[in-house]
């Protein structure tokens, strides 16, 4: 990304008395694309995180050539929190991206309502493993694409949707993971999505 930094909220907001509504909500996509960012970004509390300094133990094991300024990694998840209104809270489990964690996915998406699958338009073939086990599971996502200061071609959503293949139902969205009112719209985009979905299911009742 770029050197502008988050939008990160002056203060932490304490959790809201009236808050009743708990929903868990896993964002994932390829090594690098913005997972960690995202959830700093929106989270009203002061984000968990296991980033580590990356070693010559990854040469070779994690694919760094389209994000070469990186030098953390996260090695379990990231965690935030964010009140949508006074009676909605999504928390936040942000995945690692590394194939040598991916055995942690299928733990994260268990009592996920839903998923945001961050696409980075370099390295398109990242977000592969992300959907497939996402619709594995039968987890509701939508794709949000990251735009990088430094890709030099601007790939629309549809040729996206079609490099992914994705079904015209997903919701796909243009973001920037370091500014939280657009972290917030990818977020309201999943929200609203399952919304649709659970009134489009009683329907059929």
């Amino acid at each position: 990304m770029g050197s502008a930094t988050s939008e990160l909220p002056s203060h932490r907001t304490p959790l809201n008395d009236t808050a009743e509504t708990g929903l868990k909500i896993v964002v994932v996509g390829g090594f690098g694309v913005g997972k960690t960012t995202l959830v700093r970004s929106v989270s009203e509390i002061r984000p968990l995180n296991t980033e580590e300094v990356m070693t010559q133990a990854g040469v070779g094991v994690d694919e760094t050539g389209a994000v070469a300024a990186k030098t953390t990694t996260t090695v379990a998840f990231d965690f935030g929190r964010i009140s949508l209104n006074e009676r909605m809270v999504l928390y936040l489990f942000g995945a690692p991206g590394q194939q040598r964690f991916w055995f942690l996915w299928d733990r994260l998406f268990s009592g996920t309502l839903g998923a945001v699958v961050l696409v980075d338009t370099r390295r398109m073939d990242d977000s592969w493993y992300a959907i497939d086990r996402l619709e594995h599971h039968r987890t509701p996502f939508v794709v949000a694409v990251n735009r990088f200061d430094d890709d030099g071609v601007r790939h629309s959503l549809d040729e996206i949707r079609q490099a992914l293949a994705l079904p015209a139902h997903v919701p796909m969205v243009d973001c920037d993971a370091r500014v939280r009112q657009s972290g917030k719209d990818v977020l309201l985009t999943l929200v609203n999505h399952l919304h649709d979905m659970a009134i489009a299911q009683e329907a059929t009742l």
